[in-house]
C-alpha cells in the first residue's frame, strides 16, 4: 500500500458517521440495495443494517462491490432485532410516511443519532415500522407520483443529514470515532486486500502498520503466510 493510499483510507475512516444509519426493510431489488450503499459511503456512513428474513434475500448484501468493501451492511432476520439495536444506541427512529403527523425531512435534526427505516418497494412501510418510530418524515412532492424510489428517497435524506452535520462539523476530526481495531482491520483489508484474504483463510492474526501503511511483522508471521 502506497502511502497516499494509506492516508486517503485514514481520512475516510475519520469521516465515518458511526451514529447515523439506515434500515431497510426487505428492500429486494439488487440495484436499489447497490445505489443505498453507494450513497450510504459517500455520505460517511460506517454501516447500514437490513431486515432480510430468508437467505437468499441476504446475498444481497454482496452487491455493488466496490462500496461494499466500505459500508458494513448488519442483516436481522426481523425489525425488531435492527429496533433493539438502534435503541441501544439511543438513537430517533424516522420512517418516511405521509400521515398527519408526518413533518418535512428537512425539518429533522440529522446531528441527533438517527436510524432511518425503508420500505420495500412491493409493501413499503410495514406497519411494525410505523408502529415502533419516533416520527415520520416525508419528502414534499408537487407532481402525479406519490412516491420516489427507495434509493432516490434515501440518498436526498442522506445528503440532508450529511449538510447538517457538515454545519456542525462532524466530518472534521482528528481521529476516527471507530475503535482502533477496527480502523486497524479496514487499513489492513483494504491496503493489502491479498495478504488479507491469504492470513484470513490461515487464521493468522492481522499485522499492525507502520505510520505509511506498511506491514510490521515478525518472521514467524511472514513464516506462516508462505507456508503452503
Amino acid at each position: 500500500m502506497n502511502p497516499e493510499r494509506y492516508q486517503r483510507i485514514l481520512e475516510v475512516l475519520k469521516a465515518r458517521q458511526t451514529d447515523l444509519t439506515l434500515c431497510l426493510e426487505e428492500v429486494h431489488k439488487p440495484n436499489n440495495v447497490s445505489a443505498i450503499i453507494r450513497t450510504a459511503d459517500a455520505t460517511g456512513l460506517h454501516k447500514i443494517h437490513a431486515v432480510w428474513p430468508n437467505a437468499q434475500m441476504r446475498t444481497l448484501g454482496h452487491t455493488s462491490a466496490g462500496a461494499r468493501n466500505w459500508v458494513e451492511v448488519d442483516t436481522h432476520g426481523s425489525l425488531n432485532d435492527a429496533v433493539s439495536v438502534f435503541r441501544e444506541q439511543k438513537m430517533q427512529i424516522l420512517v418516511t410516511n405521509l400521515s398527519e403527523h408526518a413533518v418535512d425531512f428537512r425539518d429533522i435534526d440529522y446531528t441527533r443519532p438517527t436510524a432511518v427505516i425503508l420500505g420495500s418497494e412491493k409493501e413499503g412501510i410495514s406497519q411494525q415500522a410505523l408502529t415502533v418510530a419516533d416520527q415520520d418524515i416525508i419528502i414534499p412532492m408537487v407532481g402525479m407520483v406519490q412516491s420516489l424510489n427507495v434509493s432516490v428517497a434515501s440518498a436526498l435524506i442522506l445528503y440532508e443529514a450529511q449538510r447538517q452535520r457538515q454545519m456542525s462539523g462532524m466530518y472534521d476530526r482528528d481521529e476516527s470515532n471507530l475503535p482502533n481495531e477496527v480502523v486497524q482491520r479496514i487499513l489492513f483489508e483494504r491496503g493489502h486486500p491479498v495478504l488479507a484474504k491469504v492470513a484470513k483463510k490461515k487464521k493468522l492474526p492481522y499485522p499492525e502498520l507502520d505510520e505509511k501503511g506498511q506491514i510490521v511483522a515478525d518472521e514467524a508471521w511472514w513464516r506462516e503466510m508462505q507456508y503452503a
